[in-house]
């Protein structure tokens, strides 16, 4: 059976979000927020579809003792409304563990608690959301020539439902990325999926994985790994010598400040790409130095005790991997010589990052309206709404995706706050109200 809205529900969306992620949690809050303060004339309708059956963020990459890479302060709404009940500070007092927390003297809780803050938030809101709910189609309406609303094809166990929307944001998230012609498979693993495929070990004596590449999560699933299977030895395989440090130093971390945005939105592409040469690592392919000591540490400790788990095949990369039913045999080629050494693995893990999604793939013919730059990228404006031709009146903001006008805070945690809040602000200047619109959901 296809879902219709009740004749009192709103006949067109004001917005409608594609996804509900951190980033669109965090914008359903921001529009809760000024609906709880404006009239009802300025009130934003909205709704969210999100294809998870609940929320849920990198469960895959929650392990026990692995810590945020950004402060408490840079939750959902902090940056935005410091006064906002939906901050970090209120979920730790709602939970009793305020002054715990205060006396614990960290600004960077673990990933698995901010993991139940995102939760707590996201229940909050949950009138707002459909889980379970997968966009597959937007078409524009067209009247007159102009495209005033869009159409937003949604599949869920119901069947198939229509719902007109005046403006959409997109919050899709990132992708796995895996080195090309290496697919996922029983033995062969992307990290964000490690904590969901684990389990399946208990019971075996796994002797052997590897793990590749070189930055946080790398480190991390290594150290995890070897933890947990104290029998085991793990190879971790990197092009790098060695971990190389992230740079969390104060004056590099401005490059995450809102008004790093604007400077960055601002500079010619050359200054941008400079920027992003001299920060990359601030985030890309870098690891806490905490982490490395202990590594470290933990390497040397066992040379001296000639028990040795823990191997670092560094300046070398992976060049091939088969996966049989009782091993991944992986080929290692060393850089320098060109020697290779293969080394039969329980599992293989690719800590190799994520790409996202593209921002277009979901907009079929109002893709065409969007405009491009000279390198084939999305034009997108300052207030993260795509650049489109005066046909398409709809506003299409992207949360994520942006890397290329607006900087390396596109898809992380840091800007999240304010972001949203520009979007906010972008869509009240652009007056998203049109009361003599009439439109219905179509059940399909």
């Amino acid at each position: 059976m296809s879902q219709v809205l009740p004749d009192d529900a709103p006949l067109v969306h004001d917005l409608i979000g594609i996804g509900f992620g951190p980033s669109n949690v965090a914008m359903a809050i921001a529009l809760g927020e000024h609906n709880a303060r404006a009239g009802e004339q300025e009130a934003i309708t909205a709704h969210f579809f999100e294809q998870q059956p609940c929320f849920g963020w990198h469960r895959g990459m929650l392990i026990d003792d692995a810590t945020m890479q950004v402060s408490f302060l840079k939750d959902l709404v902090t940056l935005r409304n410091p006064a906002s009940e939906f901050s970090f500070l209120c979920y730790l007092k709602s939970k009793g563990r305020l002054i715990d927390f205060i006396n614990h003297k960290n600004l960077f809780p673990l990933r698995v608690e901010f993991h139940d803050y995102l939760e707590w938030a996201a229940a909050q809101v949950e009138d707002a959301v459909s889980y379970g709910h997968e966009v597959v189609g937007v078409a524009p309406v067209v009247r007159d020539g102009v495209v005033e609303h869009l159409e937003v094809t949604v599949r869920s166990a119901e069947g198939l439902a229509v719902h007109r929307a005046r403006n959409l944001v997109l919050g899709t998230g990132m992708r796995p990325l895996m080195p090309e012609g290496v697919e996922t498979g029983d033995r062969v693993w992307h990290n964000s999926e490690l904590l969901a495929k684990v389990d399946q070990l208990e019971g075996t004596s796994p002797s052997r994985f590897i793990v590749v590449g070189a930055g946080q999560s790398a480190a991390e699933n290594v150290a995890y790994l070897h933890r947990r299977f104290p029998e085991a030895e793990v190879c971790a395989v990197f092009s790098r010598y060695g971990y190389s440090p992230a740079d969390d130093s104060s004056f590099a971390n401005r490059i995450f400040d809102p008004a790093a945005v604007d400077e960055y939105f601002a500079a010619p592409e050359n200054v941008k790409r400079r920027l992003m040469d001299y920060h990359g690592n601030t985030n890309y392919s870098v690891v806490d130095i905490d982490l490395i000591e202990d590594l470290y540490r933990q390497t040397y400790q066992e040379k001296v005790l000639g028990t040795e788990r823990l191997r670092f095949l560094n300046v070398s990369r992976l060049t091939d991997v088969k996966e049989t039913q009782d091993t991944a045999r992986a080929t290692v080629t060393s850089l320098v010589t060109g020697e290779e050494t293969v080394l039969d693995a329980d599992v293989v893990v690719f800590a190799t990052g994520y790409s996202p999604a593209d921002p277009l793939g979901l907009l079929g013919e109002v893709a065409d309206h969007c405009l491009r730059d000279d390198e084939g990228r999305v034009r997108v404006e300052r207030d993260y709404r795509i650049v489109t031709d005066p046909e398409l009146r709809c506003g299409i903001y992207l949360q994520g995706g942006t890397e290329h006008t607006h900087g390396i805070t596109s898809s992380l945690l840091s800007n999240t706050a304010t972001r949203v809040g520009e979007i906010l602000d972008s869509l009240l200047a652009r007056g998203v109200k049109s009361p003599s619109d009439e439109a219905r959901t179509v059940a399909a």
